[in-house]
């Protein structure tokens, strides 16, 4: 699973927890379960974006531009360089 693909299942799962009847008189039910996986999936998420600033074997950091378009895609917000230009 990419980051990208991580942050949208933390997304799916935050949402699915919130239709999820919590009763008050159960220790661990099944949304407090499914916001817990919703966090391991947003931190797989964070990890992946931060290994991607990384150099790596004498390689410039960054994103290729299919990472920086597939990670602002996955959070909803429109791909722009630097400056504020559009990309296209």
């Amino acid at each position: 699973m990419t980051g990208p693909e991580h942050y949208r299942e933390a997304e799916r799962l935050l949402a699915e927890a919130c239709t999820i009847p919590r009763p008050h008189d159960e220790g661990h039910c099944e949304a407090d379960r499914t916001i817990a996986e919703a966090q391991v999936h947003a931190t797989l998420a964070l990890a992946a974006a931060t290994a991607m600033q990384a150099p790596v074997d004498d390689c410039a950091a960054g994103m290729t531009v299919e990472e920086w378009d597939a990670w602002y895609r996955a959070a909803g917000t429109k791909s722009q360089p630097k400056g504020g230009a559009d990309r296209g």
